[in-house]
């Protein structure tokens, strides 16, 4: 089982690199959030993605939350993948699907009880793929990401089992769990941040203590 490697919250060129270097199959390029780490400007969005190499993914996460608004975004940073960070509505997501027929499109669950089941019917027809993930966008600074925290697997693991689209996994995931969160959950793949970072900046040897307990062999 090969698991997938999504390395988010890209500030640079350099760290771009980096995580194609480590081995990632996809990086992540946080816009303007109501909170959170790791966001740049559509400018340097644009500026990262076009200079990253086929067959590596270019995601933008981007808040916005109606069609037009996304499609218009992913139009401005010219990125192959656009990761939905809220739950937006089951028509904004169909009509994202007319507007940006090949933008790869994923959307973010937010894991904050089982609930999160019942998200699966509505969006699967018109999404690539979903990300699981711990962030609270009820709360009264909405958190769309990069908490750090890890949700309840279980939860997860029903998910990816339900889900008839690959699911990638995020919240809080370090050299330390990644492990048994890939045994119990099944992912297709990973999605790190706060994890591999070190005074908000994108740490080597940590990125590369990741990918090797990433690629250890499972049980």
């Amino acid at each position: 089982m090969h698991v997938r490697l999504k390395v988010c919250c890209i500030a640079s060129r350099a760290e771009a690199d980096m995580a194609i270097a480590a081995g990632a199959d996809a990086l992540g390029l946080v816009a303007e959030m109501p909170s959170g780490p790791g966001p740049i400007s559509d400018e340097e969005i644009a500026e990262i993605a076009a200079t990253v190499p086929p067959p590596i993914a270019t995601f933008l996460l981007t808040s916005e939350t109606t069609a037009e608004e996304i499609a218009a975004h992913v139009e401005r940073t010219g990125v192959n993948t656009v990761q939905i960070v809220t739950h937006i509505s089951i028509d904004e997501a169909a009509k994202l699907a007319g507007l940006c027929p090949s933008v790869r499109r994923v959307q973010v669950i937010h894991v904050e009880d089982r609930s999160a089941l019942d998200l699966i019917t509505g969006y699967a027809p018109h999404v690539h793929a979903f990300l699981l993930d711990s962030g609270r966008p009820s709360a009264a600074v909405p958190e769309f990401g990069g908490t750090g925290r890890a949700h309840d697997w279980a939860v997860s693991a029903a998910f990816v089992e339900q889900s008839p689209r690959p699911v990638f996994l995020a919240g809080g995931l370090t050299p330390d769990n990644v492990g048994e969160a890939v045994r119990q959950v099944r992912p297709f793949g990973v999605d790190l941040c706060t994890g591999v970072r070190t005074d908000d900046r994108l740490d080597a040897a940590k990125l590369n203590a990741f990918v090797a307990a990433l690629r250890a062999p499972q049980p």
